[in-house]
């Protein structure tokens, strides 16, 4: 499976999160999902919550639109982004 797949009309992603960390990014791909920092804790959904609003900034889709499929309660998540309007190069390059 890959980190990423284009699927009827959005993405799907599969992802490593790596919570409480000193910055927002895009690490990388890691064993076929794609590896993501963010500075939210992993206490009481604070860190899905946190996901999800910063991948809605990421890819500019309201987050009410963005699903966590899988994952709720893991590091390893599901994610579907419904029509991206933009595309970050990490995620245009992983899709070529």
């Amino acid at each position: 499976m890959a980190a990423v797949e284009r699927i009827n009309g959005g993405l799907r992603l599969r992802l490593l999160l790596q919570p409480k960390a000193s910055r927002d990014a895009i690490v990388g791909v890691h064993d076929d999902e794609l590896k993501l920092s963010i500075t939210a804790p992993p206490i009481d959904g604070a860190a899905n919550a946190y996901l999800l609003k910063y991948l809605s900034k990421l890819f500019k889709v309201p987050k009410s639109l963005i699903v966590l499929e899988k994952g709720e309660l893991s590091r390893h998540k599901q994610v579907f982004v419904p029509e991206p309007k933009v595309m970050p190069v990490e995620i245009e390059i992983l899709l070529d």
